[in-house]
C-alpha cells in the first residue's frame, strides 16, 4: 500500500513538473513571438525566402518583375511612358528599391523593392578629353527637374578629377542634399587592350560596357553620354524599370523611326538590332542581370570578330548583341532620346510631337556648333541658369533663345513647343497648378 502511496506521489510531482516546465516554454515561446512580429509579418507575405526565392529576388531586382505575377501588370504605358502606379508603403525594407511612384502594384513585391523617397537613383557618365563643361551642364540639368536624390558616377581620365570636384562641390548647399557622387579613373578589364578600347569611337565611350563589373555594388543605373540634357524628371525615365519583363537587361531608344533615313539598315556591315537598330547614348542598365547574363564575357568575343566592321564603335557592338538576344531589350520611344535627326530633315518622332521632348541628345556637337541652333539654345539656357532658383527663369531663358531668328527659321527651331513642352509642364507643377 505505502508502494503504490509512493508512485502515486512520485507520479503527481512529474506532472508538475512538466506542467511548469511546459507554461515556461510557452511564455518564452509567446515572449519571442511579440518580439519579433515583423518576423511573422515576413512570414505571412512570403518574404523570408528560401534559398530559390533569393535567387528569384537577386534576379528581378529593379528591372523587372517575377514571372509569376500577373501578366497584365506588367509593361503597361501610358503616353509614351509606364502608367502612373498608385504609391504603395512596403511592410519590409529589402535591398531593392523604387521611387514612391513607381511601387509595384502587388501587395507581395513588397518584399523585393523599398519603396522610399531616401534610397538613390544611380546616373553614370563617362568624360574624356574637353567633355568636363558638357558633363557638368548633363547633371545640371538632371538636378533641375529630379525631386529624388540621385548618385552619379563619373568616370574620367585622372586629369579632370579636381576640375569636377571642384566645380561640382561648389553648387548649393540643397542641391547636395539630393546629390551625392563618385569619380572613378578609367579602367578596362585585365588583359585587354585598353588604348585600342580607348579610342574605340570617341575617347573613353566604351568604358560603359564594363560598368556591370565595376559598379558591383550597383543593382540598377541610367547610362548617360555627356551629350544630354535632362527635360523631364529622371524618375520619369526610372519608371522603364519597372516595366521591364523577367528576362530584360536593358532599354535604349532606336536609332532611327523610318528606314528611309536610317543609317543601320542602309550602312551597316554587321549585325544590329531590328529594323533601324539602336541608339546608345540613353541606356537603362539593370546591372544585376547583366552580370548574371556574362554581359562582358559576350561583348569582348563580339568586338574581337567585326572590330574591323565596326563604325560606331560601343554602340555597334550593342546593336551586335540585341541583334542575337531581342527578348533581352526593352525599347523606350525617341521622346525619351530626341535627336537632330528627328527634327532637321522631317518630323519623324510622333511620341514628342504629343508628350514633348523628354530629354535631349546633342551629337555630333550641336550644343557647340551652328548646324542645330535649337539644341543648342537649350543647352545654353541650361548652362546659364542659376541652380536653386525658380524653374520659370529657365523657362524664360529657353524660350527667349528660341525665339532668336536663326533658331526660329530651323527646321528643329520650328517645333520649339516641343523643346518646351516638358518643362513647361514643370513650372506648373512647381507653382503648384495642375496639369491641363
Amino acid at each position: 500500500m505505502r508502494f503504490l502511496y509512493r508512485v502515486g506521489l512520485l507520479a503527481g510531482l512529474g506532472v508538475l513538473v512538466l506542467f511548469v516546465f511546459g507554461y515556461s516554454v510557452l511564455n518564452t515561446s509567446v515572449a519571442a513571438i511579440a518580439q519579433d512580429s515583423d518576423s511573422v509579418k515576413r512570414n505571412k507575405l512570403g518574404l523570408q525566402l528560401d534559398a530559390n526565392d533569393h535567387k528569384k529576388q537577386q534576379d528581378s531586382s529593379k528591372g523587372g518583375r517575377d514571372p509569376s505575377l500577373n501578366t497584365q501588370a506588367q509593361g503597361m504605358f501610358e503616353g509614351g511612358r509606364p502608367s502612373a502606379r498608385p504609391p504603395l508603403t512596403c511592410p519590409v525594407p529589402m535591398s531593392y528599391w523604387f521611387p514612391p511612384d513607381a511601387c509595384p502594384l502587388h501587395q507581395p513585391l513588397c518584399g523585393l523593392y523599398v519603396c522610399s523617397p531616401k534610397a538613390s537613383m544611380h546616373l553614370a557618365v563617362v568624360a574624356c578629353g574637353d567633355r568636363t563643361n558638357e558633363t557638368l551642364v548633363m547633371l545640371k540639368s538632371a538636378l533641375i527637374f529630379t525631386s529624388t536624390k540621385l548618385h552619379c558616377h563619373i568616370f574620367a581620365e585622372t586629369d579632370l578629377h579636381f576640375g569636377f570636384r571642384q566645380q561640382v562641390d561648389s553648387w548649393p548647399a540643397s542641391i547636395h542634399e539630393k546629390l551625392t557622387y563618385t569619380i572613378y579613373p578609367i579602367m578596362y578589364p585585365p588583359g585587354e587592350n585598353s588604348q585600342e578600347w580607348k579610342k574605340l569611337f570617341r575617347p573613353c565611350a566604351s568604358q560603359r560596357l564594363f560598368l556591370p563589373e565595376l559598379l558591383t555594388d550597383v543593382d540598377s543605373l541610367l547610362y548617360v553620354d555627356t551629350d544630354i540634357l535632362f527635360l523631364s524628371p529622371m524618375e520619369n525615365l526610372w519608371n522603364f524599370f519597372s516595366a521591364m519583363n523577367s528576362t530584360q537587361l536593358a532599354a535604349l531608344a532606336p536609332e532611327h523611326e523610318v528606314k528611309s533615313i536610317g543609317w543601320y539598315n542602309r550602312f551597316a556591315r554587321h549585325p544590329y538590332y531590328g529594323e533601324t537598330g539602336l541608339n546608345s547614348g540613353i541606356m537603362l542598365m539593370n546591372l544585376t542581370r547583366l552580370r548574371a547574363f556574362h554581359f562582358q564575357d559576350k561583348i569582348i568575343p563580339y568586338y574581337k570578330e567585326y572590330k574591323l566592321k565596326l563604325t560606331w564603335g560601343d554602340q555597334d557592338l550593342l546593336n551586335i548583341l540585341f541583334h542575337y538576344y531581342p527578348e533581352r531589350l526593352l525599347v523606350f520611344p525617341c521622346e525619351w532620346n530626341y535627336r537632330p535627326d528627328h527634327c532637321m530633315y522631317m518630323q519623324n518622332c510622333k511620341s514628342a510631337e504629343t508628350h514633348g521632348v523628354r530629354m535631349v541628345h546633342g551629337c555630333r556637337r550641336v550644343f557647340f556648333n551652328e548646324k542645330q541652333p535649337a539644341f543648342k539654345a537649350i543647352y545654353e539656357a541650361i548652362e546659364q541658369y542659376k541652380l536653386d532658383t525658380d524653374i520659370s527663369l529657365l523657362l524664360e531663358g529657353m524660350k527667349a533663345k528660341m525665339e532668336e531668328p536663326d533658331t526660329k527659321a530651323s527646321r528643329c527651331g520650328q517645333v520649339a513647343n516641343m523643346f518646351l513642352k516638358q518643362v513647361e509642364s514643370s513650372v506648373r507643377k512647381a507653382s503648384g497648378e495642375t496639369t491641363p
